[in-house]
C-alpha cells in the first residue's frame, strides 16, 4: 500500500480547511440566522447538508485520510454537476448568468482533485478487498 507522506497529509489538511472557513464564512450565518436565508425547502435541505459536510471538514482536520470519502462526495457532486447543468448551456452558447457564482464556486473541485492522494485512493478503495457480505 502507497505510503502518503506528511506534505500530501498537510495538503488534505489545507483542503478541509478551506471548505471548512469558505461554508463557515457564507453558509453558517444563514445556518445561525435561517429567518434571512431560508425561502425554500431545496434550500433548507442544501444549507443543512453543507453545514454537515463543514462539520465533517473539521473531523477531516484531524483524520485526512479516514474522511477521504467526504472529499471523494464533494468532487462528484460538483462535477456532476459542472457537467449536467452549466456545460449544456454552455454548448449552446447560452450560459445563464444566474448560475456564473455557483459555477465559479464547484470550479473550484480542481482543488480538491489536485489534493487527493491517488495512490492511496486506488489502493485502499480500488484494489483493496472489501469488507465481507456475511
Amino acid at each position: 500500500m502507497p505510503e502518503v507522506s506528511m506534505f500530501r497529509l498537510y495538503v488534505l489538511r489545507a483542503m478541509y480547511l478551506f471548505t471548512v472557513v469558505g461554508l463557515g464564512v457564507f453558509l453558517w450565518p444563514g445556518i445561525i440566522n435561517p429567518a434571512r436565508h431560508w425561502a425554500l425547502a431545496e434550500g433548507q435541505q442544501s444549507s443543512c447538508m453543507l453545514a454537515a459536510f463543514s462539520l465533517l471538514g473539521l473531523l477531516g482536520l484531524r483524520y485526512p485520510l479516514q474522511m477521504l470519502p467526504v472529499l471523494l462526495w464533494e468532487a462528484l457532486w460538483k462535477t456532476l454537476w459542472l457537467l449536467l447543468v452549466p456545460f449544456p448551456q454552455w454548448r449552446a452558447g447560452q450560459v445563464d448568468k444566474t448560475l456564473q457564482p455557483a459555477i465559479f464556486a464547484c470550479s473550484m473541485v480542481v482543488l480538491v482533485y489536485l489534493a487527493i492522494p491517488w495512490g492511496y485512493v486506488y489502493a485502499h478503495y480500488v484494489k483493496a478487498h472489501g469488507d465481507r457480505w456475511r
